[in-house]
């Protein structure tokens, strides 16, 4: 397979700095202007610029002191209001026509900010997307704020930020972090990507010089001057990587106040997201310059603008044509989700689905069939988008005696409430890791997970596997962002009373069985709506396990600290 042709160089001059600039794609198509950040050169967006290419004129320039460009000796030389003179003069001279999408990362994105709040900016600047480097003005108002009323949450974020900013004032230190970069941390700087964020990249000869010109930076720009607001009314979207050492979270609040069009998006990454997620960030840029230019919002984009914490999510549940996984739907539903309906029962997916309206979709899947959810999963992610939110509620009863339960029934049980969750967890966990904006998987397990019965063990053995298998996937998803809550209900008055089977009884026995259990279960009165609503608590408040009715939360205590005991009421239900 050919290479894709190399980007084509060219020279900007800004006042007394000439930059290099590297341009791909058709010129006639909009520009979308990348800018790097320290200690990067344009080289950074090798990935995104690839993907973006074949549909955008693709631009990019190593800022002034990195790469290719001329680097000014003084430090006064890198104040950011002369490094937004360098962004427009780049803008100019490569699409003096029509106003760019800028993209810009870590120093990029702080010195882009100079640019955006620009009056220039809003001839010059289609769109705006900042990852990982706020506006120092912003920062400099957003520790005002907190400091004026130093609660413990304020304060708490404050010092976060601090801890994760050491180095702003190693950098102020004379010589030393200059001399480091150029003879120890410079020529190793791909190792300590590798070792720090997991990131494979190529040495880069010039980085070493590149940080020690850098420094410079941080000393012509930090702790210099009073804090101004800076206001835009450039489209603008923050994308906030989750696990990012430099940049907190928090430092994304309250940019409503200056910014009257704002999209934030989380991505599952470290600092480096251009090194490491170059597909979802082209993703979401290519979703943000098209939205500003005329096209419909993705679910992405109406999540990022939505008030109300499910508004524009979609949430895919198992199981939802009666009882718990009904209930649920509903409930999600009143928060403002969409909702795929899923059960083996299509005609009953097909009520709940009425009852939700034009938010509700309706699906048949058999969760034990693996096939099957692949093909589920591949339905719901094309046609509506990648889930936000799964609940894997599919399940089936299975009482009686240990020594009458058959090789069948063991099979038919694990297949259904193990198996159909580790169906649901695998195939729409990989499509929310592939995305990289997080989500969240709700595996609905029950009290008998910890609570031993003598006429429940294959039930019981299955949900206990459920619970298991929630607290490891979760260690693993953690690194995508993605939450696991297991769900664990006691006795709730639902359908399933109807359907269990009953090992070792006859027709006529089961129906007996059956009718009693679902009286027992109806005179306890604890409804599959509280639960639901106990289903949208643990999204909301991503809790890892959550016991549901009064009897599963004393089982769960009763587990933990009384399990001699437990044992013994095991004889006796």
């Amino acid at each position: 397979m050919a290479s894709a042709p190399a980007p084509r160089r060219s020279a900007v001059t800004s006042g007394d700095v000439e930059l290099a600039v590297f341009s791909e794609g058709d010129p006639g198509e909009p520009t979308i202007l990348l800018v790097h950040g320290f200690p990067d050169t344009h080289r950074l967006w090798d990935g995104v610029a690839a993907r973006l290419a074949g549909d955008y004129h693709v631009v990019r320039y190593d800022v002034r002191g990195a790469g290719e460009s001329s680097a000014p000796r003084k430090t006064a030389a890198y104040r950011t209001d002369l490094l937004a003179e360098d962004l427009f003069a780049v803008a100019d001279a490569v699409s003096p026509n029509r106003p760019v999408h800028v993209v810009a990362h870590d120093w990029g994105s702080i010195q882009s900010w100079a640019a955006v709040t620009a009056p220039r900016a809003k001839s010059r600047i289609a769109s705006f997307t900042s990852i990982s480097g706020p506006s120092l003005d912003h920062v400099g108002q957003w520790l005002r704020r907190r400091l004026a009323h130093p609660s413990p949450a304020n304060l708490r974020k404050v010092i976060t930020q601090l801890n994760h900013s050491w180095y702003i004032a190693v950098f102020h230190i004379p010589v030393l972090p200059a001399l480091a970069w150029r003879t120890v941390i410079g020529p190793r700087w791909h190792h300590l990507l590798r070792l720090v964020e997991g990131i494979e990249t190529a040495p880069a000869p010039t980085t070493g010089v590149d940080a020690a010109r850098g420094v410079r930076l941080y000393r012509a720009n930090m702790l210099t001057k009073h804090p101004k607001p800076r206001e835009t009314e450039v489209p603008v979207q923050v994308v906030i990587p989750t696990r990012d050492r430099f940049v907190t979270p928090g430092l994304a609040e309250d940019l409503e106040r200056w910014i009257p069009r704002l999209w934030r998006r989380r991505v599952a990454a470290g600092h480096w997201v251009p090194l490491s997620h170059p597909d979802a960030l082209a993703r979401m840029v290519d979703e943000f310059v098209g939205h500003v230019r005329g096209a419909p919002m993705t679910r992405g984009l109406q999540r990022a603008r939505a008030g109300v914490r499910f508004t524009n999510h979609l949430v895919v549940i198992t199981g939802a044509g009666k009882g718990i996984g009904r209930a649920t739907a509903l409930a999600f539903a009143a928060s403002g989700a969409e909702v795929v309906v899923a059960d083996i029962d299509v005609e009953a997916a097909k009520r709940t689905a009425e009852e939700i309206g034009p938010a509700g979709y309706a699906y048949q899947v058999d969760v034990s069939d693996a096939e099957a959810v692949l093909r589920f999963a591949q339905d719901v992610a094309g046609e509506h988008g990648v889930p936000d939110v799964v609940v894997n509620n599919a399940g089936i009863g299975m009482a009686g005696p240990f020594l009458a339960t058959t090789d069948r029934d063991w099979r038919r049980v694990t297949d259904v409430n193990l198996l159909g969750v580790v169906n649901g967890c695998r195939e729409f966990g990989a499509l929310m890791a592939e995305a990289g904006e997080g989500g969240y998987i709700v595996n609905v397990a029950s009290a008998a997970a910890y609570t031993p019965s003598r006429s429940l063990s294959a039930y019981a053995a299955s949900k206990a596997a459920v619970l298991a298998l929630s607290d490891c996937v979760r260690a693993e998803f953690a690194a995508h962002d993605i939450g696991i809550s297991a769900i664990c209900p006691g006795v709730v008055a639902t359908d399933i009373t109807n359907t269990t089977t009953f090992a070792g009884a006859d027709a006529v026995e089961q129906q007996r069985l059956r009718q009693r259990a679902s009286k027992a279960y109806a005179r306890r009165g604890f409804t599959p709506e509280r639960v639901a609503e106990e289903i949208v608590r643990a999204v909301r408040e991503r809790i890892p396990v959550l016991p549901v009715t009064p009897e599963a939360k004393l089982a769960r205590i009763g587990a933990r600290f009384a399990p001699g005991l437990m044992r013994r009421l095991a004889r006796l239900i």
